[in-house]
């Protein structure tokens, strides 16, 4: 079963993908976006039918306290009109601390903060995909 992983930010959206069996994530590519959710849906509506995606993770960004804040609110929303577009399951992954993983990943690899600009938010999608998945199977 492949899988897309979402990192839904005010900004960009990070999109990571498993392989075909749901085992590995990798990232994708990130989609700017200036608050236009309803273009980032057609967006993500095509990659699910051209990547042949049978299942969307989605990062929900909880507070530390565990409440759910304006972010949270917002992947909430953007789960409920995937769901109504599409006919494959959408999950909710917590994504606390993702991104900063992420940016520590990249800068223990030494990529330049250009780079990393470009590329953080697919490896926080990444990090979200692959915890959701290495979950899944236990």
């Amino acid at each position: 079963m492949r899988y897309l992983g979402l990192d839904l930010g005010s900004r960009t959206l990070g999109i990571a993908i498993s392989d075909k069996q749901g085992v590995i994530a990798s990232n994708y590519k990130t989609i700017r976006h200036n608050e236009e959710y309803d273009k980032l849906l057609d967006e993500v509506i095509k990659l699910v039918a051209e990547l042949e995606i049978e299942g969307i993770v989605l990062g929900f960004p909880k507070n530390m306290n565990n409440t759910i804040g304006p972010k949270g609110e917002l992947s909430l929303e953007f789960k409920k009109k995937l769901e109504e577009q599409l006919e494959i399951p959408v999950y909710l992954q917590d994504e606390r601390l993702s991104t900063k993983a992420a940016t520590d990943m990249l800068i223990s690899g030494n990529v330049s903060r250009k780079n990393r600009k470009k590329v953080v938010d697919s490896v926080a999608a990444t990090i979200i995909l692959q915890t959701y998945l290495d979950r899944r199977d236990k």
